[in-house]
């Protein structure tokens, strides 16, 4: 194995694997050093129900939901949190309720739009936002944007990984935090000590996964 990539275990549960690989690494709002592989627990069946768990955790108990966006191919893990909420015999809020389970899609300008065939489940919909990562908020600021256009609510942000706490203004559920990877930092491309000192990158992150250059 490479020496330089590692696996850490969720708090919560021992069985969620997050792959960390050390580097330079750049993504569309900044540099950082850490990437996290997120590709096995968003796309291998039990690993996403095992996700799906333990975010449904956090809102079994607390907001009605009717609508949960998936953002960055957490596809899979939302439609496992979806049916832990309103299966019979959850005792939560959305026990037996109807939660709906959608995707935006991209423009040509990079704005997030919903077809006219899902606009109404935004609209005057109470949304949870599903995302992979978050490191500066940018891009739920940009979801954010979307979700008030069609005229939905946001309620809640849950996440694989965040390195923040909140983000517009809402706070965010995340299986893994920085607390998980001491070491993780972010910064801005014009801030960035790697790029000061000319160190060239080694891969280029986007929702999808890593790149290598």
């Amino acid at each position: 194995m490479n020496p330089t990539t590692w696996d850490v275990s969720c708090k919560s549960n021992k069985n969620i694997k997050l792959n960390i690989s050390i580097g330079h690494f750049a993504t569309s709002h900044s540099h950082i050093d850490h990437y996290m592989g997120l590709t096995e627990m968003r796309t291998n069946c039990h690993a996403a129900m095992l996700c799906a768990r333990e975010l449904a955790k956090f809102y079994t108990l607390t907001k009605p939901i009717d609508t949960i966006i998936c953002l960055e191919y957490t596809q899979v893990i939302g439609s496992y949190v979806a049916t832990l909420l309103t299966e019979p015999g959850s005792r939560g809020v959305n026990e037996r309720h109807q939660i709906n389970v959608i995707t935006p899609e991209s423009n040509s300008s990079g704005q997030l739009v919903f077809s006219g065939d899902v606009q109404d489940l935004v609209q005057n919909r109470s949304v949870l936002v599903l995302i992979s990562t978050v490191s500066t908020g940018r891009s739920l600021e940009r979801a954010l944007e979307c979700i008030t256009y069609y005229g939905g609510h946001l309620v809640g942000v849950a996440a694989l990984f965040s390195a923040v706490e909140k983000a517009v203004g809402v706070e965010i559920h995340s299986l893994f935090s920085p607390a998980d990877v001491p070491e993780y930092h972010s910064y801005q491309s014009s801030e960035c000590p790697y790029c000061k000192k000319g160190r060239k990158l080694d891969g280029l992150v986007n929702a999808a996964g890593l790149t290598r250059i």
